[in-house]
């Protein structure tokens, strides 16, 4: 990370080594649960400045390599490295405290905000959803760019977007976007030949391989059995279960390829209404902590005939499940896997096409249904600017869509 100083070897050693309390842990991301807004990328900077700069229980050494794992297999990258970092730290206690402390204050306000809107259905709330729905076309096109610069620096890359693209638009299903994040990784082995395999550093697992195994098998027997679930127009609490183990399975690349999924999801299911998708996509945005929690939010508004609670607790606890049981799978064989020249160019195809995956959810039904209007398309390319060029947080843009939604509104 730019500006970081290394740390002396003993002095690493020693920290990665050390033990803290689950306690300790957990206060340390609840503080950042409260405070670390801007979204994943943003996220990573909190986290090396607080374990790195400021606590020392990783070196940048171990750091990146964490990061490059988290960034390497399906999932939350930030929440995944927080859930190692408590691992590290305090063992099994250390990672679920570092998960719950760093989940629950935006999973709360998600589903205050489930709550709210459920008693809100006339006055300026239409105008406000709008808003945020404008939030989602300013944000899903920054992340678009970002990801499209960082995953698709040439021709074979993007060759590999497009077909990604094309699969996930003529399938229109989760497994579509399974077959072409698969498919991507495939023609990775043909075409992304330059990608480089890391050097790998060794991290302090509490665990055996076998553990590692074991996860990867309650890993693969939960994507199995949420495919074995029926389909159906009604929700039951099995079914969201499974849509969000799915989700949360595929999510490669980044928070903002969740999107896609979770139409998939809740709304190409008719479970929910693409207005309300797009209205707790945009209030994610304004959110501390991971994107992920916005599961709280839709869990909370599909009616599955329980309390809110319930319904956003199952839908959180199924999407995050997924990534931690593959992370616990990976890290004890990192070292040697990631040595594999196959994979990293494995991983490279995988990467350009999720950009494919996000660039069909950005047309629909992001901009299909958030951009109406002349004056639509100016208040979404002002909050675009605003990311893009003035790089503020994702908090501003959320303001500036909404009243200026109700300003058009009023003047209409």
């Amino acid at each position: 990370m730019p500006g970081s100083l290394p740390l002396p070897e003993h002095d690493a050693d020693d920290a990665l080594e050390a033990r803290g309390s689950a306690t300790e842990v957990f206060s340390v991301f609840l503080r950042l649960g409260l405070t670390s807004f801007g979204g994943p990328i943003a996220h990573l900077g909190y986290f090396h400045h607080e374990f790195v700069q400021r606590r020392r229980w990783l070196d940048d050494a171990h750091f990146a390599q964490l990061l490059m794992v988290c960034q390497f297999i399906p999932g939350p990258a930030s929440s995944q490295m927080g859930f190692a970092i408590g691992l590290f730290r305090g063992g099994w206690r250390g990672a679920l405290a570092a998960f719950v402390a760093f989940t629950l204050p935006s999973a709360l306000l998600m589903l205050g905000l489930a709550v709210a809107t459920s008693r809100l259905d006339q006055g300026i709330y239409p105008v406000v959803v709008h808003g945020l729905k404008l939030v989602a076309v300013s944000v899903v096109a920054h992340g678009l760019l970002g990801m499209a610069r960082q995953l698709v620096p040439d021709m074979r890359h993007a060759l590999i977007t497009c077909v990604a693209a094309a699969v996930t638009v003529l399938t229109g299903n989760a497994w579509g976007a399974l077959i072409a994040v698969g498919l991507g990784g495939l023609l990775g082995l043909w075409l992304c030949r330059r990608a480089k395999a890391p050097v790998a550093a060794v991290f302090p697992v509490p665990y055996s391989v076998r553990g590692g195994a074991i996860s990867l098998a309650l890993f693969l027997g939960g994507l199995a059995a949420s495919f074995m679930l029926p389909s159906s127009a009604v929700p039951t609490a099995p079914g969201v279960a499974g849509a969000f183990y799915q989700a949360g399975t595929l999510v490669f690349g980044g928070g903002h390829v969740v999107l896609p999924l979770l139409q998939h999801a809740v709304v190409d299911s008719g479970w929910l209404s693409a207005d309300t998708f797009l209205a707790g996509y945009g209030a994610a945005q304004a959110m501390p902590g991971p994107m992920f929690s916005l599961a709280a939010f839709l869990g909370a508004e599909t009616p599955l005939g329980l309390p809110a609670v319930a319904g956003a607790g199952i839908a959180l606890l199924a999407i995050f499940l997924p990534g931690f049981l593959l992370l616990l799978s990976v890290l004890p064989i990192w070292n040697q896997l990631v040595r594999r020249q196959w994979a990293a160019r494995a991983v490279a195809g995988a990467g350009a096409a999720v950009v494919g995956l996000l660039a069909a959810a950005f047309h629909d039904p992001v901009w299909t249904d958030g951009v109406r209007t002349p004056f639509d398309l100016a208040i979404a390319a002002v909050g675009f600017g605003l990311l893009a060029v003035a790089r503020i947080s994702a908090v501003w843009v959320v303001l500036w869509c909404v009243v200026a939604a109700l300003v058009v509104q009023q003047f209409r």
